[in-house]
């Protein structure tokens, strides 16, 4: 039954996300975190962080961690082809038809409709993150990190997966607190 579920959890995300990986981590986070409760939100967001750091498509990476997690090395193979072959079955059929009439208003216009339905899933998963991250950090440190990261990635151009690096690197080699008051006492 559960490698059934993961199918159909990644099937879903598969067929419906269209876009990318942006359009579909959104997708992802609703199956895994709120529908079957398989892993829970801070754990997503450490994958996404991790999944974003390594190169290849973040929407078959996290399929296969999280399938792995899941149900082993079935449930990882499982969660991959799930989430692939949609977007196989679609790119012929929808890339042949749509080829032929591109030209047409209806075709430009879903194209372009869909965009900000992208932006609104990614700005709704972008503030539930940034509010988890206020209660881990606090809600300056959160603050200048989300005005940091803006700034290198949006203005000076560096990709998002040297920010994660730095940021997992400085979370591994940074002492922990526990440590740290088991010292003092």
């Amino acid at each position: 039954m559960k490698q059934y579920q993961l199918f159909m959890a990644f099937f879903r995300v598969g067929m419906l996300g269209y876009g990318g990986g942006p359009a579909s981590i959104p997708l992802v986070h609703k199956e895994v975190v709120e529908k079957y409760k398989w892993i829970d939100g801070d754990e997503f967001g450490d994958i996404l962080a991790i999944g974003n750091a390594l190169p290849g498509p973040i929407a078959t990476k996290m399929a296969g961690y999280i399938g792995y997690r899941v149900g082993g090395y079935l449930g990882m193979v499982n969660a991959i082809v799930a989430s692939i072959v949609p977007t196989i079955i679609l790119m012929i059929v929808i890339l042949t038809s749509l080829s032929s009439l591109r030209e047409q208003t209806w075709v430009q216009g879903m194209t372009k409709a869909v965009v900000p339905v992208v932006g609104v899933m990614m700005a709704v998963l972008t503030w539930d993150f940034f509010a988890k991250s206020k209660q881990g950090l606090g809600w300056a440190k959160s603050s200048i990190l989300l005005l940091v990261s803006v700034v290198i990635i949006g203005f000076l151009g560096l990709h998002p997966a040297f920010i994660i690096g730095a940021l997992l690197l400085f979370a591994l080699t940074r002492p922990s607190k526990k440590k740290q008051e088991g010292e003092q006492s």
